[in-house]
C-alpha cells in the first residue's frame, strides 16, 4: 500500500500516519518527494484495510500496490536511482557505462593486458571472474582469492573500479576487500540468503537476471537486497533460456524499457553471455543502447583463442576498440534524436 500525502501536509500529520501504520503491525517507509511526501507500507501479506488511514489529516489518497516488489518499484520510488561506483555513475541522465574484461582471471599477464586494452578503448569498469560457477565440475573454476588480488592490482594499475562475482556468503569478506561492485550471477539470482547478506553491505550490487526468471521474479530478487537497506543495485539482462539453440541464450531486450518503466533501478545488458557468439556481440550491444540500457557488460580478452573460459564470445583488443567507437557514434545520434524530439 502507498499513502500519498497532500503537498501541504506537515510533519505532525506525517508522523500520525506513520504511527497508525505501526499500530497495524506494519512498517512505514517515508518517501520524500519534491512536491509531496508518500509513505510506503511494508510487511503486509494480503489486503490492508485502509479505513483508519484514509481519513487521517493530510492524506490525499491511498494506493494499493499488489506487486511482490515495492521498494524497487516506481510506485514507491518515482525518482530514478543513480548508482555510484567510485567515480562512475550508472543510471538516468548519465553516459552509458561500459564494464569490460575477461570472463575468468587466468594470470597476471592476461589480466594486465586485458585491463590495458579495455582502458585504452574507453571502458569505465573492469570485470573479471575469480570464482566461476561452471556447468561441469571439471571446467576451470577460477583462481579464487589469488584472482581477486590480480583483478584489484590490474584495476589500480589502469585506474578503474572493478566488478566480480560472489557465489556464496562465505566469500563476501574476500570479495568486498578487493572489489568495488559485487556481482550476483544468474544462477544465484534467487539465492535469497546471499541477497539478504549483500543487502546489509554498502557495496554496489550488480544483479543478473536468472536464466529462466520472469521480470517479476527478477525485480522481487532485487527487492531482497533493497529491503535490507542497500539501494545501490544495478540490474543486468544476460539472456534467458528458451527452446532456441542457435545462440547460448535468448537476449530479451524488451526487458530494458519494461524495467525502466517499472523500477527506479538502472539496468545494463550483457550481450556476451546472452549470445555466446563473438560476431553477435557488437550488433546486440548497439541494439541494447537503442532499447535504453544504461550500460553494457562485454567480455574482452587480449587473446581469446587461448582463453580458459568463454573465448568464443570474447572480443579481442581491436574488436573492442572498434565497438567502442561505434557506440560513441550511436550515442551521439541517440542524443541528437532525443534533443530534437
Amino acid at each position: 500500500m502507498l499513502i500519498v500525502m497532500h503537498h501541504s501536509a506537515n510533519e505532525q500529520e506525517i508522523e500520525q500516519v506513520k504511527q497508525a501504520v505501526k499500530d497495524m503491525g506494519l512498517q512505514a517507509e517515508p518517501i520524500p518527494g519534491s512536491e509531496r511526501t508518500a509513505i510506503g507500507v511494508l510487511g503486509n501479506r494480503g489486503y490492508v484495510d485502509d479505513a483508519t488511514i484514509r481519513n487521517l489529516p493530510g492524506v490525499r489518497e491511498v494506493i494499493h500496490v499488489s506487486k511482490p516488489y515495492k521498494l524497487v518499484s516506481r510506485d514507491f520510488h518515482p525518482q530514478a536511482t543513480v548508482v555510484k561506483v567510485g567515480g562512475v555513475a550508472v543510471g538516468d541522465g548519465q553516459p552509458p557505462v561500459m564494464m569490460a574484461g575477461p570472463c575468468s582471471i587466468e594470470s597476471e599477464l592476461q589480466m594486465m593486458e586485458s585491463a590495458k586494452v579495455v582502458k585504452q578503448a574507453g571502458a569505465n569498469i573492469l570485470r573479471g571472474g575469480a570464482f566461476k560457477p561452471r556447468t561441469g565440475p571439471h571446467s576451470f573454476q577460477g583462481l579464487g582469492v589469488d584472482g581477486l588480488k590480480l583483478l584489484r592490482q590490474a584495476g589500480d594499475e589502469v585506474g578503474m573500479p572493478v566488478v566480480t562475482e560472489v557465489m556464496r556468503i562465505g566469500q563476501l569478506d574476500d570479495v568486498c576487500r578487493y572489489a568495488d561492485v559485487l556481482q550476483i550471477g544468474a544462477r544465484n539470482m534467487q539465492n535469497f540468503d546471499l541477497l539478504k547478506e549483500v543487502g546489509k553491505l554498502s557495496h554496489p550490487v550488480l544483479l543478473k537476471r536468472g536464466m529462466s526468471a520472469t521480470i517479476e521474479e527478477f525485480l522481487a530478487a532485487a527487492e531482497y537486497i533493497v529491503a535490507e537497506g542497500n539501494d545501490q543495485v544495478i540490474l543486468c539482462e544476460r539472456g534467458i533460456r528458451t527452446f532456441e539453440k542457435a545462440t547460448r541464450n535468448t537476449l530479451d531486450l524488451s526487458v530494458v524499457p519494461l524495467v525502466r518503466s517499472m523500477s527506479h533501478l538502472p539496468i545494463i545488458v550483457d550481450p556476451s553471455h546472452a549470445t555466446g557468439i563473438r560476431d553477435l556481440v557488437p550488433v546486440m550491444s548497439k541494439a541494447a543502447m537503442v532499447a535504453g540500457a544504461h550500460g553494457l557488460m562485454v567480455e574482452v580478452h587480449h587473446d581469446p583463442a587461448k582463453a580458459l573460459c568463454d573465448g568464443a564470445q570474447s572480443l579481442n583488443g581491436p574488436e573492442f576498440s572498434r565497438l567502442m567507437a561505434e557506440l560513441q557514434q550511436l550515442q551521439s545520434c541517440l542524443m541528437s534524436a532525443e534533443n530534437s524530439a
